[in-house]
């Protein structure tokens, strides 16, 4: 299929690594030229149509500083909204500090930049914004309290929006990764298997149990339903949370 976006340009956050970079890595291989954006990118393989930029979701000047690199540049077509993830805890005895410094990383940071690069996808009567969630939207993940509470107030935000910019033709999506394999999910799966007293090994065959596929995902898989949600013949689906979880999630 002719995903009709070559030539686009976009924006990765968290392009370093994991869910970002193959996303990153899939739609310069569609023809996007493509911002990686990463607070770390000298490690970053040096790849066709592909362009690393440095920013610190949780510094406010260094999104600052992104956005004004972007809008000097006239812009992007496509948005992929994705943060690292913070610290595994319980919902209680979590500080007013550490709600605050989530909230900022997570979310403060990528309403900022789709605030600021809207409008240039508006002008262009074309935009897409994708924003990575996390199974907890749905389904809260024991001892992910932060990622749980902030993500789902993305979710929020992402949904309000959609309805905004539709009609400019700019569509605004959320994609949930289930378990996917990652060096997140590994580094949860160390923290779990450290609290429990298991094994890793027996951890993941724990989840894999819990997965109707029966494994963990690849990150081109997901990489690839990302790519088709920003996609032309995409265009009618907004406002939407794709799962891309195994079938995982058990709720409707």
């Amino acid at each position: 299929m002719d995903l009709k976006i070559s030539g686009k340009k976009a924006l990765v956050l968290g392009a370093s690594r994991g869910l970002g970079a193959a996303i990153a890595h899939a739609l310069a291989a569609e023809g996007v030229l493509v911002y990686a954006a990463a607070r770390t990118i000298d490690a970053m393989a040096a790849v066709p149509n592909l362009r690393p930029v440095q920013v610190d979701l949780a510094d406010e000047q260094s999104v600052s500083d992104l956005i004004a690199k972007l809008q000097q540049e006239g812009g992007v077509d496509i948005l992929i909204n994705n943060t690292g993830g913070p610290k595994a805890g319980p919902a209680m005895g979590q500080t007013r500090d550490a709600w605050q410094s989530a909230f900022q990383m997570m979310a403060t940071s990528i309403f900022a930049i789709t605030d600021a690069l809207l409008p240039m996808m508006i002008e262009k009567r074309w935009g897409r914004i994708l924003t990575i969630g996390s199974s907890g939207v749905v389904q809260p993940i024991a001892n992910l309290a932060l990622s749980n509470g902030v993500r789902a107030a993305i979710a929020g935000w992402s949904k309000t929006l959609a309805s905004e910019v539709a009609r400019h033709g700019v569509t605004v999506n959320m994609i949930l990764p289930g378990r996917i394999d990652t060096d997140r999910v590994r580094e949860l799966d160390t923290i779990k298997a450290d609290k429990t007293g298991s094994s890793v090994d027996a951890v993941q065959a724990a989840s894999r149990n819990e997965i109707p596929i029966g494994r963990y995902g690849r990150p081109e898989e997901f990489a690839a339903v990302a790519a088709f949600l920003v996609s032309e013949p995409a265009s009618y689906i907004n406002g939407s949370s794709i799962r891309v979880d195994g079938g995982m999630i058990r709720g409707l």
